[in-house]
């Protein structure tokens, strides 16, 4: 999509902070970072959310990406993944992403 910002990060034309890459998806730093470790997951494919047909190969490799995200940013001790879906949950870009948290105890708190 031409206006979508993930979009435009997945093809390198706005700079990030990669922190993973391969030829599906794009891990990257939040740039409003809510733990510590705050990376986003994002396939290169525009999908607006999890339930928006993203094929099995895509979410593979999301999967994927998050654990190299993990070994990466040395979340040896544990982590949390979400995925916002709609407006409602707290999604703000409609271009499926997930985010991986950690650094601190992350076991109070959010759910």
């Amino acid at each position: 999509m031409d206006d979508c910002i993930f979009c435009k990060i997945a093809a390198h034309e706005i700079p990030s902070t990669i922190v993973y890459e391969d030829d599906k998806v794009v891990a990257f730093d939040d740039l409003n970072p809510q733990a510590p470790v705050h990376t986003l997951v994002i396939p290169k494919g525009h999908y607006e959310n999890i339930v928006d047909g993203v094929p099995a190969d895509v979410l593979e490799a999301m999967t994927h990406a998050i654990a190299e995200v993990a070994k990466i940013k040395g979340l040896d001790r544990g982590f949390r993944v979400i995925a916002n879906t709609g407006a409602s949950a707290g999604q703000t870009v409609m271009h499926f992403h997930m985010h991986v948290l950690g650094g601190k105890d992350l076991g109070e708190g959010l759910i």
